[in-house]
């Protein structure tokens, strides 16, 4: 189920930064939630307890959480980090998504 979601390169060394100044032992967990203004959002938590039936993807520092009622929505998906005119965030793109907000933290299936 890992080769299901994916992590870009750049994603990769951003999140690894971003643990570097975090204790020892932490990790990203990304999940789904309903709501926002297409449906569903993505979320982005700093975390150190891993689940029993957590999917973990790790490479080169980074550690990603995704639980796996989220990971059914984000089959295919892969975690990007974008800078741009607006600013830099974490993006995915997820092609079972039928529609997203202009923001892209919020879909629908």
């Amino acid at each position: 189920m890992t080769e299901s979601v994916t992590v870009s390169d750049r994603a990769v060394r951003r999140i690894g930064e971003i643990l570097k100044g975090e204790p020892d032992g932490t990790m990203l967990r990304v999940s789904v939630e309903g709501g926002g203004c297409s449906g569903f959002q993505y979320k982005f938590d700093m975390e150190r307890a891993k689940g029993s039936d957590d999917i973990v993807i790790a490479r080169d520092g980074a550690v990603v959480l995704i639980d796996p009622v989220s990971v059914n929505y984000m089959a295919g998906s892969e975690i990007d980090f974008v800078e741009d005119l607006i600013g830099a965030s974490f993006k995915i793109k997820n092609p079972k998504a039928t529609a997203s907000c202009g923001c892209g933290t919020s879909f629908t299936l």
